[in-house]
């Protein structure tokens, strides 16, 4: 997918994906495999990475795989300094950045920013996607606590107006079910207008989910809120 231009004729910035996923690689080889995967479409699509910048589990696999293949300059992971002893691997122990903070191998993982917090990590990333060209948004892979909490904050801020980029759930081994069962639910119980329930999308593999995010829809249910420069 190549970046192109605009129809003034400059230049057209890239499709950034940022990917929410678990630290860990699951029980099942699936979700390794699915993230994998990930990785080597967005590569193949020139589609740059943002994400949350740890070394281990599903989010260390979808970096490496697109460095391997299109390089370091296509990946970039933030951090918050407090998680850096957590989600990382050996690859962290001998680099350090202008601030002296470790940082993985810039030619395994791509560039990685340490920042001081959660919220710092989430809005830095968010910003990149929300600056990227045709076909740019958010992809979850499995994860806990932190991916869903990443991923339904973006969702919520799809639907306040603050972005609208699409927000896409890849489904692997159905990982996603008990979400997409509590989103009808909400639906009919009037806790979410029907017009949203697709502001998170589903995808089964990693191909329908790059191609549910360029075909993205923007709800017309959403709040016509005033963000400013928010």
């Amino acid at each position: 997918m190549a970046s192109g231009s605009t129809p003034n004729g400059t230049p057209q910035p890239p499709a950034k994906i940022c990917v929410y996923c678990g630290s860990s690689p699951g029980k099942n080889p699936a979700y390794l495999k699915a993230a994998q995967e990930l990785g080597r479409l967005m590569a193949e699509n020139n589609i740059k990475l943002v994400y949350g910048g740890g070394t281990v589990g599903l989010m260390g696999e979808v970096a490496k795989t697109i460095v391997s293949i299109s390089g370091p300059d296509a990946v970039h992971g933030i951090i918050p300094e407090a998680l850096v002893k957590w989600e990382r691997d050996a690859t962290y122990s001998t680099m350090k950045d202008a601030n002296g903070y470790h940082v993985p191998e810039e030619q395994i993982y791509g560039r990685t920013t340490v920042v001081k917090d959660m919220h710092t990590r989430k809005l830095m990333m968010a910003r990149e996607v929300i600056e990227g060209g045709p076909g740019s948004g958010f992809i979850a892979l499995p994860g806990g606590y932190g991916t869903m909490e990443e991923l339904l904050e973006t969702a919520t801020w799809n639907q306040l107006g603050i972005h609208d980029k699409g927000v896409c759930l890849l489904n692997v081994n159905g990982f996603y079910n008990g979400l997409t069962e509590w989103i009808k639910t909400a639906v009919d119980e009037g806790f979410v207008k029907a017009g949203n329930a697709d502001i998170l999308v589903t995808a089964d593999d990693a191909a329908g989910a790059l191609k549910s995010l360029r075909e993205y829809k923007v709800s017309d249910a959403r709040y016509g809120l005033d963000w400013g420069n928010e």
